[in-house]
């Protein structure tokens, strides 16, 4: 039998292959790798200067997240959003915030909720017309991360970072470009903060969930334009999630 120091002994490569995650992971959230991208093994690992296990870890890893689907005898593709994904967040979403908002209003401290004005000012900094989808998707992801850790519950902080991933592909797909997106991304926002520092739970909730309602309306919407225009292509067939 093999020791306990050896069975329990990580393998050697496990630090890479998160390395490599990571920065896959980043690749795919700031649009490097668009949805139903294939994602070559060994053209990862010669860009990378690694070998194909490391690669392959790392991608089994994504897939764990939702970032990546793994089609067996044709390789990993970037995750490619249907509507039942879709769904599935949202309706996910819609159970778990209103928790995190709730318990956000009894134990945030002043220090979080400065920092998450910080974050509204940031969104208010960026001139209109110029934002990203990348940047209003990181701004939205951080401020609600922020929600979640001022909840002081870490389960919850568990599912909300398990979910995470999938969220911000979701936030990826909406239209910046539209004309009241800008005000909608603010104003939203500004107001589920300023119920938080008021303690109105009733106001917080409602406001949340009215919230997560547009951001999802704004997200159907860009897929179906998107699915309407795109051609469907191998590893672009949906099911992502």
């Amino acid at each position: 039998m093999q020791s306990l120091e050896s069975v329990l002994a990580l393998p050697e490569n496990r630090g890479l292959a998160v390395d490599i995650a990571e920065r896959l992971r980043a690749a795919i959230l700031n649009g490097y790798f668009g949805p139903g991208e294939r994602l070559g093994e060994e053209l990862l690992a010669r860009s990378m200067s690694v070998s194909r296990g490391p690669v392959r870890e790392a991608l089994v890893q994504l897939e764990r997240e939702g970032l990546v689907v793994i089609r067996r005898n044709r390789g990993a593709f970037v995750a490619q959003l249907s509507r039942e994904d879709l769904e599935e967040v949202q309706t996910l979403r819609l159970v778990i915030e209103p928790l995190a908002v709730r318990r956000a209003i009894l134990f945030a401290s002043p220090q979080e909720l400065d920092e998450l004005q910080r974050v509204v000012d940031a969104m208010s900094a960026i001139g209109p017309g110029t934002i990203t989808e990348q940047e209003a998707a990181e701004l939205d992801i951080r401020f609600h991360d922020l929600i979640y850790r001022a909840a002081q519950h870490r389960r919850l902080y568990e599912c909300w970072s398990n979910l995470r991933p999938q969220i911000h592909i979701v936030l990826l797909n909406r239209n910046v470009a539209h004309e009241d997106f800008r005000e909608f991304l603010i104003k939203s926002h500004q107001q589920i903060l300023d119920s938080l520092g008021a303690r109105d739970e009733s106001r917080a909730v409602a406001i949340i969930e009215d919230h997560l309602r547009g951001s999802y309306d704004r997200v159907v919407q860009s897929y179906e334009r998107r699915t309407h225009r795109e051609p469907r292509t191998e590893g672009n067939q949906g099911g992502a999630f």
